[in-house]
């Protein structure tokens, strides 16, 4: 008889899941920009884009500044990175003892760079991703022989 994931666990997976499909549109999202360099470089320079969509011209300007191999690492690494925070997900919804332990070590890894970034500037999104790492650290943490029991 299966017993009920807690609900902790589940905003876990479900945070994680999130993550991985943000990196992974990152990803793409760097990737197209690289193939397709001469083509946003025309269309960030439109009449279009000069008007009302200022949010999307700060993020052509951020990119098109990007040197190629810049655009490249950074759209691999999202990539990887995507691919890790699945893997986490889903060891996790199965409660793998190792997906735990995965878990702990790479969000305690990204715990002190987190840190480092609020002392030079906080923000509504660096704060709201360190308190969310924070949390997920400490329920692992705590929970860490009750989620390591299935191998």
């Amino acid at each position: 008889m299966k017993t009920q994931r807690p609900p902790a666990l589940i905003a876990i997976v479900l945070y994680k899941s999130f993550v991985a499909s943000l990196l992974t549109v990152t990803s793409i999202a760097l990737l197209l920009a690289l193939k397709n360099h001469e083509a946003l470089e025309d269309f960030s320079e439109s009449f279009f884009l000069e008007t009302k969509l200022k949010i999307v011209e700060y993020l052509l300007d951020k990119i098109l500044s990007l040197k190629q191999n810049t655009l490249l690492f950074s759209g691999v690494a999202a990539g990887l990175y995507a691919i890790i925070t699945a893997v986490e997900a889903i060891g996790l919804w199965y409660e793998k003892g190792w997906a735990t332990i995965l878990v702990v070590v790479l969000v305690g890894i990204s715990i002190p760079p987190e840190i480092y970034e609020l002392f030079h500037g906080v923000t509504v999104l660096k704060l709201v991703a360190f308190i969310l790492n924070v949390a997920v650290l400490w329920y692992l943490l705590h929970h860490l022989p009750t989620h390591g029991k299935k191998a």
